[in-house]
């Protein structure tokens, strides 16, 4: 039972987080459309929580002629995660 309820905890935690990062990635997107301030705060927050994942993302792509299509990738991958990942926690869970 221990088990099953630390599972649970993780998957909801984890369900969590990857839906916070899908927002994270989102509102960074839509704000660079806008030519943001480089200097804003909440800019500044965005990019260094982002700019890790999607730097990996872009380094593994090809060039696509100036195309940024990482945080498309970023949020396919999160939420394979969370319908994969988080999922098999939870009926791993309920298995004990």
């Amino acid at each position: 039972m221990i088990i099953a309820n630390l599972l649970l905890a993780i998957a909801n935690v984890l369900n969590l987080a990857l839906s916070l990062f899908v927002w994270l990635i989102i509102i960074r997107a839509l704000i660079s459309w806008f030519n943001p301030d480089p200097y804003n705060t909440l800019f500044q927050f965005l990019y260094r929580v982002t700019e890790p994942v999607l730097s990996v993302v872009r380094g593994a792509m090809p060039n696509l002629g100036g195309i940024d299509i990482s945080p498309i990738i970023v949020l396919l991958a999160a939420e394979f995660l969370k319908n994969f990942l988080v999922k098999s926690l939870v009926q791993l869970a309920y298995t004990f």
